[in-house]
């Protein structure tokens, strides 16, 4: 009863059925067929018209309908329909057009049924079709444009940005792809408005391939020649993207010149050519080709890649800002730090600074050397907290402090002290600053210090640190060791002494001081790393070596090509004053040895063959020792040094501040110091941890120098 029911009720729908076929079949947007079970066509709406193409012809074999190379699999899953009864829903691209003109494959979403009669027999199946091509290619476009914000961008280099730009293009959008830049983004400076025209050439930065970059075209680090002045440029450059293709491009650059070949690939037909601009300046443009067996760009792809190369211009001028600033804190630093080498009497030096990479800013690494009265030499190696313009002023806040402190022969732990000092009055007016609504900058008001005084007389180094890797001292004999030192905190904490520890240093020998860029990179362990430097300061610093080139090879042997932080090496060869050229007395504290002073003061200048100074020098003598007779406790000692120049020291046991002053007419004293002061270049005094010395300086002329080699 149940089956004749149904039976009746089919017959009574039977002609809603044919409306529903006829209605689908009518459809122009929607494809309808319905085959056989060989899967041969007996109705179907798919004309040439449809999706384009050849259509779906009655009588043909479905198969057909779809890309040569898809239809053997299409066939295999159609059946499978047939033999399971199951239902396939997929998308696929159809056929290349019959005219041979290119133009952009459809995307079809597919649903396809088995048809069984009443008696259950497979009699064909059906499928209908849905153009979904611009959905799909809307999705593509929005899958760009996430791309190009996850992956344009993370860099601060220039070079970098352009190609990540290149990458993303290919070969997503098309075949080849271009980027150039104005040279201002490479250097940091002002960008121009117009780019390619007139002086402001552009650069190949990146180029991307889906095969090998053609030999004959322009490739990354070359210049454009002049672009030519005409309005399809300016229209680009004043910041339109513009679809153009290989006939247009030739007209415009004209017969005969070399940007053609340049510019346009082999096999190139269609163009993009969007400008990289932001914030109003004209930062270089991009180009992207397809061949002629693609489809052609249209207005759409103009503006999908106009917004890629917006989102890449932003980043290129952020880059270009960060270089900008990386380089003038660069130049400030450099402009700060002493010459590479140095040659003076108490040593040979080399210095080698090499500042961090860009994207982690300039850092506050400095060194220093700094001539002293009586021969003697100051090595100073320091690092400030921070990266940036902060920490680059701050570092050149303290040389020029160093600068101004070092003579005046203070021990190494008062001028540690002096610098703290200074750091900590830096922090309390950034803090005040900020109070008040003013950023003078928060970074850089934290420093690690290393201060060494080398005598070559004495052969003695005095050195102390504030929160520093200790100096590697390497011997005559090869030998290399870290000296032991008491160290100090970082300057800018304040309250807490900075020990000094004293030790002998044998001639040619070499002091090393650095930062802990030099031995923190690559491996990053600091420990592992100042080994690492101890093995190759062994090895490198012999005394016969180049001590320039031995400091460049060791910073490129132990320090990372392209360092996280700012890399700093000192390297020191000590040298002594010969002892025939040092000659030390010492008197009793008695008027009555004045005259003694000054006789084997004459004595020694004529064994030195300087008696042309004989007259000057005891005069010089004569008021300093009277002076510490007069003035001080204990004995006094004499020492006179012939080196480049003539030093006389002498040294007592007080701690009276020697005073210049000018006196009257009427006075009877008083002169002494100002005497003193005419007759020599130079002259000063510095206290010790038992008295105080006050020295002169005469200069000698064609007298050669008296340190050991």
């Amino acid at each position: 009863m149940s089956s004749q029911a149904d039976a009746s009720s089919d017959s009574a729908l039977l002609p809603h059925y044919l409306a529903v076929s006829r209605a689908l079949l009518a459809r122009q947007d929607m494809g309808f067929v319905i085959t056989d079970s060989d899967l041969r066509v007996l109705r179907s709406n798919v004309g040439p018209a449809t999706f384009g193409g050849q259509g779906v012809a009655p009588d043909s074999l479905l198969p057909e309908f779809f890309k040569p190379q898809d239809a053997p699999a299409m066939a295999r899953r159609l059946g499978e329909v047939l033999d399971t009864g199951s239902v396939l829903s997929m998308e696929v691209e159809v056929f290349a057009p019959a005219s041979g003109i290119s133009e952009r494959p459809r995307v079809l979403s597919l649903r396809a049924a088995r048809l069984e009669a009443e008696d259950g027999r497979i009699i064909g199946l059906v499928m209908v079709l849905n153009d979904v091509s611009e959905q799909r290619r809307s999705q593509h476009r929005l899958e760009l444009l996430h791309r190009a914000a996850d992956r344009i961008g993370t860099s601060l280099d220039a070079h970098r940005t352009a190609q990540d730009l290149a990458d993303l293009l290919v070969p997503s959008l098309g075949e080849f792809a271009s980027v150039y830049l104005v040279e201002a983004v490479f250097t940091g400076a002002e960008a121009p408005e117009l780019a390619g025209i007139g002086g402001h050439l552009l650069q190949c930065a990146a180029v991307r391939a889906t095969g090998p970059w053609p030999s004959e075209m322009i490739t990354p680090g070359k210049r454009l020649p002049p672009l030519p002045n005409v309005p399809h440029v300016i229209n680009v450059l004043r910041g339109n993207a513009i679809v153009t293709d290989v006939r247009e491009q030739l007209q415009l650059y004209g017969e005969g010149s070399p940007l053609g070949p340049l510019l346009i690939p082999p096999g190139g037909d269609s163009a993009l050519v969007a400008p990289l601009f932001a914030r109003g300046l004209a930062l270089g443009s991009v180009v992207v080709w397809r061949k002629q067996n693609e489809p052609p760009f249209d207005r759409k792809d103009a503006r999908l890649l106009f917004e890629i190369a917006s989102r890449a211009a932003l980043s290129l001028d952020n880059a270009r800002r960060f270089t900008r600033e990386h380089r003038a804190a660069v130049t400030l630093q450099r402009s700060l730090l002493p010459l590479p080498s140095a040659q003076i009497t108490a040593a040979q030096t080399a210095g080698i600074y090499r500042p961090a990479r860009s994207t982690a800013g300039v850092g506050g690494d400095w060194f220093d050397v700094v001539p002293l009265p009586s021969l003697r030499v100051a090595f100073v190696v320091g690092d400030v907290v921070g990266h940036g313009l902060h920490a680059a002023v701050t570092m050149g806040r303290l040389r020029a402090a160093v600068r101004t402190i070092a003579p005046l022969d203070l021990p190494p732990d008062e001028v540690l002290m002096q610098l703290d000092d200074l750091l900590q009055g830096l922090a309390t007016d950034a803090e005040a600053a900020a109070s008040e609504g003013t950023d003078i900058g928060s970074g850089g008001t934290g420093a690690t210090c290393l201060y060494a005084v080398y005598d070559p007389v004495t052969r003695r180094c005095a050195i102390a640190g504030a929160g520093h890797p200790p100096p590697a001292l390497v011997r005559p004999h090869g030998t290399a060791d870290f000296i032991e030192l008491d160290p100090g905190p970082p300057l800018g904490v304040g309250g807490m002494p900075f020990p000094v520890t004293e030790i002998e240093v044998e001639p040619t020998s070499t002091l090393a001081l650095y930062t802990d860029g030099m031995v923190g990179q690559p491996h990053g362990d600091i420990g592992t790393g100042m080994e690492q430097l101890k093995s190759a300061l062994t090895h490198a610093c012999r005394p016969e070596c180049n001590l320039p080139e031995e400091a460049d090879r060791l910073v490129k042997q132990l320090s990372d090509p392209d360092p996280g932080d700012d890399v700093t090496l000192l390297l020191a060869r000590t040298r002594t004053v010969l002892d025939e050229n040092t000659a030390t007395w010492e008197f009793p504290r008695d008027p009555k040895i004045v005259p003694a002073a000054r006789s084997v003061t004459s004595r020694q200048l004529g064994a030195w063959g300087l008696e042309d100074l004989a007259f000057t020098t005891e005069l010089v003598v004569s008021e300093l020792v009277t002076n510490a007779i007069r003035y001080a406790v204990g004995p006094v000692q004499l020492r006179l040094t012939r080196d480049r120049i003539l030093v006389c020291e002498v040294s007592d046991g007080s701690n009276t501040q020697p005073r210049l002053c000018r006196a009257r007419s009427t006075d009877e004293g008083g002169r002494g110091l100002f005497l003193v002061a005419q007759l020599t270049t130079r002259w000063g005094c510095r206290y010790g941890p038992r008295g105080k010395t006050i020295w002169t300086e005469q200069p000698l002329q064609g007298v050669p120098g008296g340190v050991s080699r």
